[in-house]
């Protein structure tokens, strides 16, 4: 354990499975209080447990939920420095098939919850007893590039984007030394695909590979040190960043 993140207090939303657990595991080894929030209760406390961190349940796509985690992380933490707003969900609806409750309950999530997390973690930095300072890291994809039918994923994590940059740039021009980055995961091999993979046709596994030039999938772990440089101190001079994890895949041209 090297302590990169040593003395602070970092919340991943989505903490409770796949990359947003991979991320939460990290960040405990490294030093850090880490605070998971899911709406996931068991799995959320079971992954906590897992690391040392601590569990709050948390809707993000609810203004009034992030009233209240606010409340709590002030009061039983004094304090945040790192918030991976990380909590995201799929429809696998395309253009013809996606209703307008479908696009608002996907986008709630994926982009006004995202929205709520950069502002609540702004508040809360700028509060901190040292001065405002603290890393705000999005999660985004590599569909932030390259879309697929899934159309309001899609937009929302194009949006993803343009609202790293806004928080970036807002932050920077007003003197506020908080950054903001997106990372853009590729096929991750997370719990949940693993155990797809294994009851799927061969070639389902061979597809997840190939989508990647490096003829493989990146792994929850590969993301996570991600996360880890763009919270860490080392990253200081990073912000309004796009940081890709997806082994070349939006770099390859899809006839060679």
């Amino acid at each position: 354990m090297s302590g990169r993140l040593a003395g602070k207090v970092a919340v991943v939303t989505g903490g409770a499975s796949g990359i947003g657990a991979g991320i939460a595991r990290r960040f405990s080894q490294e030093g850090a209080r880490v605070v998971v929030a899911d709406v996931d209760v068991a799995l959320g406390e079971e992954v906590a447990a897992s690391c040392g961190a601590t569990f709050i349940q948390l809707d993000v796509g609810e203004e009034s939920a992030w009233g209240q985690f606010e409340e709590t992380i002030r009061s039983t933490h004094q304090r945040l420095d790192v918030m991976v707003n990380n909590a995201g969900v799929v429809s696998a609806l395309d253009i013809t098939q996606v209703s307008v409750e479908d696009w608002d309950r996907l986008m709630k999530v994926n982009l006004t919850g995202m929205m709520l997390g950069c502002k609540t973690a702004i508040a809360l930095m700028r509060a901190l007893p040292a001065g405002a300072t603290g890393s705000i890291v999005n999660t985004a994809s590599f569909t932030s590039y390259l879309a697929i039918s899934d159309v309001a994923y899609t937009t929302s994590k194009a949006g993803v984007v343009g609202l790293t940059k806004s928080v970036a740039v807002f932050c920077a021009q007003n003197g506020l030394p908080i950054r903001c980055n997106s990372i853009h995961s590729g096929a991750t091999l997370t719990r949940i695909l693993e155990k797809a993979i294994e009851t799927a046709p061969e070639e389902v596994e061979a597809a997840c590979n190939n989508m990647s030039p490096m003829n493989r999938m990146g792994t929850v772990e590969e993301v996570a040190a991600m996360a880890l440089f763009l919270a860490s101190d080392e990253a200081s001079f990073c912000t309004g960043g796009q940081y890709a994890v997806e082994g070349g895949t939006v770099s390859q041209h899809p006839r060679m």
